[in-house]
């Protein structure tokens, strides 16, 4: 995935399973594993959240993607 694939998946507000996968670029069942954890963390803190959806920026913190970085990378390539 290039950087414009990875800025378009992570404008999205919430996150699946598919886009966890990708972003992290990781099977299924470490996807799971992974999605687990963040919600583990957010329901903690007291959040609610629908079923087998994540807020994005939480997945972006997690995974500590530089947004910036991908968006000088983006207009390099073009």
């Amino acid at each position: 995935m290039d950087a414009r694939e990875t800025l378009k998946l992570i404008s999205k507000q919430w996150c699946d399973l598919n886009d966890l996968m990708k972003l992290a670029e990781i099977g299924k069942n470490n996807a799971v594993k992974l999605r687990r954890e963040i919600k583990n963390d957010l329901t903690l803190k007291g959040y609610i959240l629908p079923n087998n959806r994540l807020p994005m920026i939480e997945v972006v913190n997690k995974l500590k993607i530089n947004i910036n970085y991908l968006e000088k990378m983006a207009k390099e390539n073009l």
